[in-house]
């Protein structure tokens, strides 16, 4: 199935950017992956200054053979973290919480955890709030399939988008494990986003499906993003597909028949939501333009800045931090802040999904780019880190202002 869209060449030559590098690089995705049968289907936007300069489909949507259409909705898994964390900025700037607040002030269950697989270590300082937001916590996720505690985390289905749980009892179950190390000591991707969505029920009073719909996705005209999929919307909703042990793709989930219908007990900060395209873009464009987009403020541009900022102990890079290995992101040189990785040299940041969605901001080039597809796990293709170098090569005109 050959793929539909192309580059705006009039709005590529007047964003500074190569038109015909931008189609090679779709090109290349398509012809390498989809063709193939590698992956599915693929989305990708590319925008400048918010303006849309490639906007390319490919691929079926669902096993039935249906093609990928642009309003196509995906699960976008860990791209939901950084919605989490603006959630809880807009908190911070509320001055109901702090970055260095303790958790356990609005957590008590996390006032005295266990440190080490064998649980006799002990916190050597409180976790902090800006733990969760960089994953220097200690949680862990089972996913990591590294040690005892994270093999706990899957025995109890502490990763699980669709948790037969409350957010009570999850937070109980939690605190029952030992961390993996003392918090702010070293790097590892977690459950920690998942934890900072309970800090924001808990602070706000609502639950996070209200709060991301009242103060995030209505002001920004986000109206096809949910944690619950609405049946209006099943049609539009992807199949997802994962990587057998023998090289094929087989059904993941269908998309009529989605988990992600289903009432929910806990509401994953850290992979819960449903989104497309056109709606994290416009979210996006709230970040590059500094925590606002069409006359809706959610987020000083400060704060915004301080997001993308690295927030790693020392200065120090995930190289030298991490504890996990993770596909969501590449390791030196690369830093973390509130919410995503980021990069230290270009200032780009970024993050992705477990099933291969991704997204980055680059707000010295004002550049966006938006790559969605359904294939697990994340791991399995260089695509990623394909598409920031060809987006990045494309630019003939460099800008030099980050907001």
């Amino acid at each position: 199935m050959q793929a539909t869209g192309q580059v705006d060449v009039a709005a590529a030559r007047a964003a500074g950017m190569d038109a015909a590098k931008l189609q090679a690089l779709a090109d290349h995705v398509h012809e390498t992956y989809v063709a193939p049968g590698k992956l599915p289907h693929m989305q990708l936007l590319v925008s400048r200054e918010e303006r849309p300069i490639l906007s390319v489909c490919s691929g079926i949507a669902r096993a039935t053979g249906a093609p990928l259409g642009e309003d196509a909705l995906y699960r976008i898994a860990s791209m939901t973290k950084p919605v989490t964390s603006v959630a809880f900025m807009m908190l911070v700037e509320q001055g109901l919480v702090a970055l260095d607040d303790p958790v356990a002030t609005v957590l008590p269950e996390f006032g005295d955890l266990a440190v080490g697989a064998d649980g006799r270590g002990r916190m050597r300082r409180p976790m902090l709030m800006i733990d969760l937001l960089r994953h220097t916590s200690g949680l862990t996720y089972g996913l990591q399939r590294q040690t005892p505690i994270d093999a706990r985390y899957r025995e109890l289905g502490l990763d699980e988008f669709q948790q037969k749980r409350s957010s009570n009892a999850f937070i109980a179950a939690l605190a029952e494990l030992p961390l993996e190390f003392s918090p702010g000591e070293r790097w590892n991707y977690s459950v920690s986003t998942d934890v900072l969505g309970v800090v924001v029920e808990r602070l706000s009073g609502i639950d996070l499906e209200r709060f991301f719909r009242e103060r995030i996705f209505d002001p920004l005209g986000m109206t096809d993003t949910f944690f619950e999929l609405p049946e209006d919307r099943v049609e539009r909703m992807t199949d997802a597909w994962q990587l057998g042990p023998d090289g094929a793709l087989s059904l993941y989930e269908r998309g009529s028949r989605s988990g992600w219908r289903r009432p929910l007990q806990l509401r994953s900060g850290g992979g819960g939501l449903v989104s497309c395209v056109a709606d994290y873009h416009r979210f996006a464009r709230m970040l590059l333009r500094g925590g606002e987009l069409d006359g809706a403020r959610l987020l000083k541009p400060e704060t915004v800045a301080a997001m993308h900022a690295n927030h790693l102990p020392g200065g120090k890079d995930l190289a030298s931090l991490s504890s996990s290995m993770f596909s969501e992101a590449d390791y030196a040189g690369i830093g973390f802040g509130l919410g995503f990785a980021t990069d230290l040299q270009t200032r780009e940041y970024y993050w992705g999904g477990v099933f291969s969605t991704f997204f980055f901001i680059d707000p010295v080039e004002r550049l966006i780019g938006i790559f969605m597809t359904q294939h697990f796990p994340s791991s399995t293709y260089p695509v990623r880190g394909e598409l920031r170098r060809g987006i990045r090569d494309a630019i003939v005109d460099h800008r030099g202002h980050a907001i």
